[in-house]
């Protein structure tokens, strides 16, 4: 009697079967949970930011001056009208010049500040960085229009201690267009360069020190071992405070308004947020004043869309 022999059958395993097309499974879900926690911040934000940002649209094509807001006349649609006279105006391209070329100066000597002052804290002992670090915070935690009025009465000509301790007699630092941004340079630095000292001596803690100490044995002076190791390292960082920083200095409003006294004499010392006060409050034309503040969104929302270009992408190689 012969037996046929059958080769054995191989069974699927059940939980390697595909899921059910209309079920959504657990990693679809969970990439949902984030935004379910973002949910109720995003929706305050949309509630404080997108009315405000419609109006602003909406006024800057319309013709809205102390007329209109009076009732004494009806408001009208002018289009593009109002941009077309803000870009015919050559003030208006002087202010943009003069706020791109102070907010650059800002940014720079902001970093160079504090890159410098983060090295710095990692060269001292425990309690002269204590003390840089809560004076440093001191500064960083002052209100702006506080911070102003008191840079204005240290360089004040009459009663400053700084003209008296550099043997200016009574130089008035307000009066000169240059002297006058330098003077608030100064101020937006002193109260700006606490975050980029912070942040980079967080990334500097965070590098390797065996990197460091080989880079010392090879003989590499200090700059060389930032310039070509610590710099890289820190570029993702440095990024960052870049960028925030654009956006703190070019939309500079306080420091400039106190300490020039709105604007400096004849407009001198204007920029953009100060110069769109001017037209919206002093002289009435809500509608000028609108369209300079889009154009301010736009600029910002161009570099907030490069600033969060580069974090994704920092992302994607951490």
């Amino acid at each position: 009697m012969t037996t046929q022999l059958t080769p054995p059958v191989e069974k699927r395993p059940e939980a390697a079967a595909d899921p059910a097309p209309g079920i959504r499974g657990p990693r679809r879900h969970g990439a949902r949970t984030p935004w379910l926690y973002l949910l109720p911040a995003l929706v305050v934000l949309g509630a404080l930011l997108v009315y405000p940002v419609y109006q602003l649209g909406l006024i800057s094509f319309l013709e809205y001056t102390q007329a209109q807001v009076s009732g004494g006349e009806p408001t009208s649609f002018q289009g593009f009208g109002n941009y077309a006279a803000l870009f015919s105006d050559p003030q208006f391209w002087q202010v943009l010049l003069a706020t791109v070329v102070f907010a650059a100066a800002c940014v720079v000597t902001t970093l160079a500040v504090g890159c410098a002052l983060a090295v710095l804290l990692t060269r001292v002992r425990a309690l002269p960085r204590l003390a840089l670090m809560l004076a440093a915070l001191g500064a960083w935690a002052t209100p702006a229009i506080t911070g102003s009025t008191v840079w204005v009465f240290l360089f004040d000509p009459d009663f400053g201690p700084v003209n008296r301790l550099l043997g200016l007699g009574d130089f008035s630092w307000t009066y000169g267009r240059y002297s006058a941004f330098a003077l608030v340079l100064l101020e937006v630095v002193w109260c700006s360069f606490p975050f980029v000292m912070v942040t980079v001596y967080a990334g500097i803690r965070a590098v390797p020190t065996e990197i460091l100490e080989a880079a010392a044995l090879d003989g590499a002076s200090q700059w060389r071992i930032w310039r070509s190791v610590t710099a890289p390292m820190l570029r993702p960082i440095l990024v960052v405070v870049t960028i925030q920083s654009i956006i703190w200095d070019f939309k500079l409003f306080t420091q400039i308004y106190v300490m020039t006294n709105g604007g400096g004499i004849a407009g001198q010392n204007l920029v953009l947020n100060v110069y769109a006060y001017q037209k919206a409050f002093a002289s009435s034309q809500y509608s000028l004043g609108s369209a300079i503040g889009v154009v301010m969104l736009l600029i910002l929302l161009a570099v907030t869309l490069v600033y969060l270009r580069l974090l994704r992408r920092q992302g994607e190689e951490l």
